[in-house]
């Protein structure tokens, strides 16, 4: 099932993306998604609705080098626990919006297209093995990154924190095994990054774990995966695509702030 949040012009809600390519339409559903879907009878062509982010949540919580080649190409070694970082929900935006590009304050802005896991209940300490009792579905994610300030500042919430730094979408996937899935990101219809979702050193059960162990987490919350090889540098007037095998493509072009 395809959750996508919404808006009309009238009221932003949730509904369930159906329907093939180019026949695609939101049936709305009352309240939010995460407990029995209860559909209002409403109806939307998709190309008559504009797509917003599909969660806001309390938190992003983001993997740092959880593929071994991107530790590679960064310097890094390869943690052997998940390292993790938060990203304010200020950073979220939708498919087909903005990215900011903060001239002035950075001169190297990447792109890192990642896989992002929704929590769908209210957890914290959850085993491994019920891991998947927690997730309510995966959607695309872009951990925009101001590098220069990353390796000025020897820590993240400058460089990852900017507003518009964190998009999503275009919709959350709840019927999906994340173990190996294609993931693409191209600027201006280029590839930059290509690689498969099972070369995660640490996978998302052992993620949600690592986290859950340290902070509560409530639904809607993000955990993004992680970045694969490739990562590079965006410029004013870009367009970036981040495309995950059985879920879709988020797409965004990047403006000067």
């Amino acid at each position: 099932m395809r959750i996508a949040r919404f808006s009309t012009g009238d009221g932003v809600g949730f509904g369930v993306v159906e329907g093939g390519p180019g026949e695609e339409f939101v049936s709305a559903v009352s309240g939010h998604p995460f407990g029995p879907i209860q559909f209002t009878g409403e109806r939307h062509a998709l190309s008559d609705v504009r797509l917003l982010a599909p969660m806001l949540p309390s938190k992003v919580v983001a993997i740092g080098r959880n593929y071994a080649e991107h530790a590679r190409e960064m310097g890094g070694e390869v943690p052997e626990e998940p390292l993790f970082f938060l990203k304010p929900s200020t950073s979220v935006i939708g498919p087909g919006e903005a990215v900011a590009y903060p001239v002035g304050l950075s001169q190297r802005v990447d792109h890192e297209g990642e896989l992002a896991v929704v929590i769908g209940r209210l957890c914290r300490e959850v085993p491994v093995e019920r891991a998947h009792e927690v997730v309510f579905g995966y959607t695309c994610a872009n951990d925009v990154t101001a590098r220069d300030l990353q390796k000025k500042d020897v820590q993240y919430t400058r460089a990852k924190g900017f507003d518009t730094f964190c998009p999503l979408g275009p919709w959350i996937q709840t019927e999906l095994d994340p173990a190996d899935l294609g993931i693409t990101t191209k600027v201006n219809g280029e590839v930059r990054q290509s690689s498969r979702t099972s070369k995660l050193i640490h996978d998302i059960p052992a993620l949600i774990a690592h986290v859950s162990a340290v902070m509560t987490l409530i639904p809607g919350d993000v955990i993004l995966t992680g970045t694969p090889e490739g990562v590079g540098p965006l410029e004013v007037g870009d367009e970036v695509s981040v495309s995950i095998e059985g879920i879709g493509t988020l797409s965004n072009r990047v403006v000067s702030r």
